[in-house]
C-alpha cells in the first residue's frame, strides 16, 4: 500500500461506461467505480483508447465500449479512400497546393487509420529534432517515440526526383526513424530507412489511391496504428526482401549465359550430356518462378474520438496479384521495352502521355530506342521524360536533363479510357511470371 502526501491526494477514477445519471454498458462494469488513480500517464498504443488514464466523465447517453461501437460514424478506411479518390478526379487538374493537398487528400486516411491528428502524442506537424532540422511534414508516434515520418507534396508533384527521396531518408536514418512516407495525397511511396541497401531498394510498397488495382487499402493498412504497434510492417518487409534477394539469384543462375555452377550440377546428375548440350537446353528453358505475395490481414483499426471511441473493421480486400511497387527496385524492373513490343502488350507507333505542372505532355513510342517528343527522337523514356520535364519546369540546376523514371512519368490510356502508368504493363509481362532467355538474349 503506498502511502500518499496530503498535497499529493490519489483522484477517483470514474467507472468507464457510466454516465453521470447512473450505470452505463453492463459490459464495461469489470473496472471498479473508485480505483484510485495519480499523475502516471503512460502513452496510449492505439488499442484501447480508455488505456490513457483520464478523470473526464462521459456526456449522458455515451457509451465508451468498444465492442458496441455505438454513438459515432464508422471511420472506415474503404470510405475514407472513396472520398479521397473521388477528391483527387476533382482537384487533380487544379494545380492545388501542398496544403490543400494535407487537409483534403492525407489527413482523412491518417484518421482513418487510426492515428488522431489532433492529439500531439499520434501526430506532430512540421517535426524537428533539433531545432536546426528541417521540419517533416507529419511525424507519427507510438510510446511518445517516432515511428513513422511522412512527408507531402502537393497533388501531382513528381516523385521521383531522388531529392525528396534522399531528403526524408537521410533524416530519417539520423533520427532513428526506421519507417518513411512520401505522398503528393494520390501516390504513396513506402520506404525502410534502416535497409542496407542501395536508396532504389528501400522502396517497400507503392500504391496510387486512384488506382483501385494497386489495392491502396492493403498497403495502407500497414500503416495503421494498431498495426504499427504490432510491427507487422516490419515482419513483412523480411519476408519481402529475402524472397527478392532469392529471385534475383536465381534469375542470375538462369540468365542469358547460365552460371557455370548450374550447368556442373545438371551434369552431375546426367552426366552423359556435355557441357554444351546443358548449355543449350538451359537455353530453350523457360523459368517461372513463383513467390506468394504478403498482404496485411483484415484487422480492427482503432479510431480516436473525442467522446465514444468506434471501431471500424475493415472489409476483406480482393486477392492481391503483385506487390503494388512500381519502378525501380520492383521485380519486373529488368523487363524492357522490347520484351513489351515483342510481346504485343506494346503495339508501335503508342502515344504515351503525362500531365506535368498544369501542362500536358505527349510523345510516341516508335520503338524500343525510339521515343519521339515534341518532335525530337530520344533513345530511351526516361531521357524523353527528362526533357520534357524540363520543358515545363525549365532547366534543373546541375543537370542538363532532370533524372526521370520513365516508366512511371509516362502513361497510357487504357481500354478503359483511364490513365495509367507505362510500368502497369511491365507488371503485366512479368505476373505472366514467364521468363524468356530468348527475349533476354536479343535484348542483351
Amino acid at each position: 500500500m503506498l502511502a500518499v502526501a496530503a498535497r499529493d491526494q490519489p483522484v477517483a477514477k470514474p467507472s468507464i461506461g457510466r454516465t453521470k445519471e447512473g450505470p452505463g454498458h453492463s459490459c464495461c462494469h469489470t473496472i471498479v467505480a473508485g480505483t484510485l488513480i495519480r499523475g502516471w500517464d503512460y502513452p496510449n498504443m492505439g488499442y484501447d483508447e480508455t488505456a490513457t488514464v483520464r478523470t473526464r466523465v462521459p456526456e449522458v447517453g455515451t457509451v465508451a465500449c468498444a465492442a458496441r461501437g455505438e454513438g459515432g460514424n464508422m471511420a472506415d478506411l474503404e470510405v475514407a479512400l472513396a472520398t479521397v479518390r473521388d477528391r483527387i478526379a476533382k482537384y487533380e487538374r487544379q494545380s492545388i497546393g501542398e496544403q490543400d493537398t494535407k487537409a483534403a487528400l492525407i489527413v482523412p486516411v491518417l484518421r482513418a487509420l487510426g492515428w488522431d491528428t489532433e492529439d500531439l502524442e499520434d501526430v506532430k506537424l512540421e517535426y524537428k529534432r533539433l531545432s536546426s532540422d528541417n521540419p517533416v511534414d507529419y511525424a507519427l508516434f507510438l510510446l511518445r517515440e517516432p515511428r513513422l515520418f511522412i512527408e507531402a507534396k502537393a497533388l501531382g508533384v513528381h516523385l521521383d526526383d531522388h531529392k525528396w527521396t534522399s531528403q526524408i531518408l537521410n533524416y530519417a536514418t539520423v533520427a532513428g526513424v526506421e519507417w518513411v512516407a512520401l505522398t503528393d495525397g494520390n501516390e504513396w511511396r513506402i520506404y525502410n530507412s534502416h535497409a542496407t541497401v542501395p536508396v532504389e531498394q528501400k522502396l517497400f510498397r507503392m500504391v496510387r489511391v486512384a488506382d483501385p488495382g494497386s489495392h491502396p487499402e492493403a498497403t495502407l493498412r500497414l500503416l495503421a496504428k494498431t498495426q504499427m504497434a504490432d510491427h507487422l510492417i516490419d515482419v513483412m518487409w523480411k519476408s519481402d526482401f529475402v524472397d527478392r534477394q532469392v529471385r534475383d539469384a536465381l534469375v542470375g543462375l538462369f540468365g542469358p549465359e547460365p552460371d557455370p555452377a548450374l550447368v556442373r550440377l545438371v551434369r552431375s546428375r546426367a552426366q552423359a550430356l556435355s557441357p554444351s548440350d546443358v548449355r543449350s537446353s538451359l537455353g530453350r528453358l523457360r523459368t517461372t518462378f513463383d513467390f506468394p505475395v504478403a498482404a496485411a490481414q483484415p484487422s480492427q483499426i482503432v479510431v480516436p474520438a473525442k467522446e465514444t471511441r468506434v471501431v471500424a473493421t475493415e472489409r476483406t480486400p480482393g486477392p492481391v496479384q503483385a506487390t503494388g511497387k512500381m519502378g525501380e527496385g520492383t521485380p519486373w524492373r529488368h523487363v524492357s521495352l522490347n520484351q513489351l513490343i515483342a510481346g504485343g502488350l506494346v503495339r508501335v507507333p503508342f502515344d504515351i502521355e503525362h500531365r506535368y505542372r498544369g501542362t500536358n505532355l505527349s510523345a510516341r513510342i516508335e520503338d524500343a530506342d525510339r521515343i519521339v517528343f515534341d518532335g525530337a527522337v530520344y533513345d530511351s523514356l526516361s531521357t524523353a521524360g527528362g526533357v520534357a520535364r524540363r520543358s515545363v519546369a525549365g532547366p534543373f540546376p546541375g543537370r542538363d536533363i532532370p533524372q526521370t523514371n520513365g516508366w512511371t512519368f509516362w502513361e497510357y490510356r487504357g481500354p478503359d479510357g483511364g490513365l495509367h502508368p507505362l510500368d502497369d504493363l511491365r507488371r503485366e509481362f512479368y505476373e505472366r511470371k514467364v521468363v524468356s532467355l530468348g527475349d533476354a538474349r536479343r535484348t542483351g
